[in-house]
């Protein structure tokens, strides 16, 4: 099941097909199988500290949320081959294509709420990733 991901402090959707990665293997893989993202998609990788973009294609922006959805770290269009250190109070990060932070305004101190969507995560998701890893 997909997620919405809304700045509310702008009232702007950062994500409304937002797949979530909660468990060893989905944050394992991220979106390492994935040759891009599609505007409107996102990956929710909890609990996560920090991220790193070694193996990936594609260059990503990248929030880093407290326990009260608060933005405490941004990073704009993070290149292939790079790594961002956790930040003290992380509880997730949300990957999305790279552009949608400026593109939406999102900042340090935005609140990003996140709620039910339509629809179900990309075909291409890592859960069916995963599933095909787990029976070879």
């Amino acid at each position: 099941m997909a997620l919405i991901a809304r700045n509310m402090n702008t009232g702007v959707v950062v994500a409304d097909r937002v797949c979530v990665a909660d468990t060893r293997a989905t944050r394992a893989v991220g979106l390492l199988s994935r040759s891009g993202l599609e505007p409107g998609e996102g990956l929710w990788i909890v609990p996560s500290r920090g991220v790193h973009t070694c193996w990936m294609k594609f260059s990503i922006d990248v929030i880093a949320l407290d326990d009260a959805g608060v933005v405490i770290d941004r990073v704009v269009s993070l290149k292939p081959w790079r790594i961002r250190l956790p930040r003290p109070g992380t509880r997730g990060v949300l990957e999305l294509p790279a552009g949608v932070l400026d593109q939406s305004g999102t900042t340090i101190g935005h609140r990003i709420e996140f709620g039910q969507a339509e629809g179900r995560c990309p075909t291409a998701s890592i859960d069916s990733v995963v599933k095909v890893q787990e029976k070879e």
